[in-house]
């Protein structure tokens, strides 16, 4: 790691964001024995502070007592299932050798969604609803009808005859029921 690292911070001076280079730092100092909590605190401060949607910090193993425990710090936005997973959450493992133990550090970030596809993924979430503006319409002074079956040329003017009526009486009959 050639990289140019504050001394009071501990972080990348060129603004890099990947989830292994947050990982060495929790590592870099979880080794120089500054409080684990202050650690990922400061590292998830520096990821949500670059841009990310969420950011998740998991540590676990013997942190400063004889007993191993696991210590999740959470900030912002993130999904943990289906496919999107795969596209917008960049995930790092990684296992600490230390003179009381092996402790693993989990960093999970969430990336935000970038139409030109460079910083984040080119794709949207799915439940993302995009509301359009609404297509100007014309304004209607007059009621009007139209058939869009036929051509307008073809419309059959209405006859002003009128119609015959017939007797329907006749074709109705009363019938007995034998029951």
């Amino acid at each position: 790691m050639a990289a140019q690292i504050s001394k009071k911070r501990k972080f990348v001076a060129d603004g890099v964001f990947f989830a292994e280079l947050n990982e060495f730092f929790t590592r870099e100092l979880a080794e120089e024995g500054l409080a684990v909590r202050r650690a990922c605190y400061g590292v998830l401060r520096f990821i949500m502070e670059s841009g990310a949607k969420g950011c998740e910090v998991v540590v676990s193993g013997k942190l400063r007592a004889a007993r191993a425990k696991s210590m999740k710090f959470v900030d912002g936005f993130m999904i943990h299932s289906g496919q999107p997973i795969r596209d917008y959450v960049d995930t790092a493992v990684r296992h600490v050798m230390l003179r009381q133990g092996v402790l693993g550090i989990k960093v999970k970030i969430m990336l935000d969604w970038d139409p030109s596809g460079k910083i984040g993924p080119k794709k949207s979430l799915p439940d993302v609803v995009n509301i359009m503006e609404p297509k100007e319409e014309p304004l209607i002074t007059q009621p009007s009808s139209e058939d869009f079956q036929r051509p307008p040329q073809d419309i059959p003017v209405a006859s002003t005859s009128p119609i015959p009526q017939q007797d329907i009486s006749a074709d109705y009959t009363t019938t007995e029921f034998a029951t």
